[in-house]
């Protein structure tokens, strides 16, 4: 199973050129790594990230993280995973750029 985090273009950068990150801001702030499933991307995208352009989706493989990975509920009483560890570079299976068209973020086709 894949997981989904969405990074603005300088925060992939930096996490890209340190090998590692503890997420962004909100992430600093409540002490782990949010994440969504394929399911819940596109709501997290639209909530979090409404008409930014230049954002990086990253895809991670569950099995790595262990009882690291924690689902809990958040938005909508959904189960969303939250990794309570840092994230290494080689914890990301691809990652891709989401484009912002007419308005709506447009996912990568391999999400499907």
């Amino acid at each position: 199973m894949l997981i989904y985090k969405i990074f603005r273009a300088d925060e992939w950068a930096a996490f890209d050129r340190a090998g590692e990150t503890l997420g962004a801001p909100v992430d600093l702030e409540d002490g782990y790594i949010h994440f969504s499933t394929a399911e819940q991307v596109a709501g997290t995208a639209a909530k979090h990230f409404a008409g930014e352009d230049g954002l990086v989706l990253l895809a991670c493989k569950v099995r790595p993280f262990g009882d690291k990975l924690k689902w809990e509920t958040s938005r909508g009483d959904a189960l969303f995973p939250h990794l309570y560890a840092p994230l290494k570079r080689e914890d990301v299976a691809w990652c891709r750029p989401v484009p912002l068209e007419a308005g709506r973020h447009v996912f990568p086709a391999e999400m499907a």
